[in-house]
Order: structure tokens, then sequence, then C-alpha cells
């Protein structure tokens, strides 16, 4: 599951991926799985985020803040205005 399954490759693998955040291998596989098979839907926790960049970085691995949220990549998120607040406009 996205985006954990490409952050994974990139990193190198689960076993490169495991010893960045210094989980075990099998946390790491459920980043992958759906959230019904007791995984994380694809996301990867944020306790292990900048763990990853920093690992990633110190390995010389181009990973960036945008593969952890590619919706938000290009400046366009999943939201529309029918999403906004009812009192958005409103006078306090």
């Amino acid at each position: 599951m996205e985006p954990a399954q490409t952050i994974i490759e990139i990193c190198g693998g689960v076993v490169a991926v495991a010893e960045m955040v210094c989980r075990d291998q099998t946390r790491v596989r459920r980043w992958t799985y759906p959230k019904s098979r007791g995984g994380t839907g694809g996301l990867i926790p944020t306790e292990c985020q900048e763990d990853l960049l920093r690992g990633a970085r110190s390995r010389g691995i181009d990973l960036r803040p945008d593969h952890f949220f590619p919706e938000f990549a290009n400046g366009t998120t999943t939201t529309s205005p029918t999403d906004e607040p009812q009192n958005a406009g409103a006078a306090q």
C-alpha cells in the first residue's frame, strides 16, 4: 500500500528501513498492509518519518518529505470547497 511501499523500495527494502528506524522488520512490513489486516493502510508512523529522512540522507538516498504525502507534492490536495467549515467567512 502506498506511500509506504514506495518509500521502502526507495530506501533499499524492509531490512534497510527497519535498521533506519530501529524497528522490527515485521512492524515495517505492516506499514504496507491494509488496516483490516492489522497494518497502517500504507502510512508510515509519524515517529518514524524523521528517522527515515535522516537515515536516507546519511546513506545518500533521495527520500523527500513529499514521498510521505504524495497528494500534496504537486500543490493540490484532495479537499474540496465543500470540505471547509460552515462558518469560515462569518464575522466574529
